[in-house]
């Protein structure tokens, strides 16, 4: 089990991939789940593991939103190309 140091539970959410929240999650729960923390450690890793468990959510939504055809991704067409009409009458 990998300790959480400062540095990586001050990194912001939002600048981490699914599998890099999805891993600290892992090791937040773990460390819950131990039980060997004081509380107030084990307060601040709950609240920092709800917000990864959020962003894993948003990005498996928005995965499954792309695979469904909801939300065009970047290799999805986007529809036909209508050609400009270049015809100065």
């Amino acid at each position: 089990m990998a300790d959480l140091t400062p540095a990586s539970t001050d990194r912001p959410i939002e600048d981490l991939t699914y599998e890099q929240a999805r891993d600290e999650l892992v090791t937040i729960v773990s460390q819950l789940e131990a039980g060997q923390l004081p509380l107030e450690d084990s307060l601040r890793l709950w609240e920092r593991g709800e917000a990864l468990a959020a962003r894993c959510s948003t990005w498996l939504d928005q995965a499954e939103a792309r695979l469904s055809g909801d939300t065009p991704g970047p290799t999805q067409p986007r529809g036909p190309v209508e050609p400009e009409d270049d015809d100065e009458s």
